[in-house]
């Protein structure tokens, strides 16, 4: 199993930028899908963005064009570059993995492998 570890959470203004990190031990990155979630207070976790073993990203419609995904296998590590943040972008952002074939990359049940968590808030 993957043990995945996030970082880069913080507090920033609307309009500003974060790059969030996913390292991950036990296993390569290579081998698995992966993806980014968050959750706000009182919803439902939802999905951000994801990335294939080849690395082809996909994206929630409410984070395209504002949202990078990348991964480093050299590194085992997952990004999530995020650039123009909005208040509604506050939540606790959760790495995720999958060494089977994901499917529907965007939704919580296509993943096996949480981490812990960092927190994202953005102020108006």
């Amino acid at each position: 199993q993957v043990q995945l570890v996030e970082s880069g959470g913080g507090s920033v203004q609307a309009g500003g930028s974060l790059r969030l990190s996913c390292a991950a031990s036990g296993d390569t990155i290579r081998n698995h899908y992966m993806g980014w979630f968050r959750q706000a207070p009182g919803k439902e976790r939802e999905g951000v963005a994801a990335v294939t073993r080849r690395g082809v990203p996909s994206y929630a419609d409410s984070t395209k064009g504002r949202f990078t995904i990348s991964k480093d296998d050299n590194k085992n590590t997952l990004y999530l570059e995020m650039n123009s943040l909005k208040p509604e972008d506050t939540g606790m952002y959760y790495c995720a993995a999958n060494l089977k074939v994901v499917q529907f990359p965007l939704i919580t049940d296509a993943y096996d492998q949480w981490g812990q968590g960092t927190q994202v808030t953005v102020s108006s």
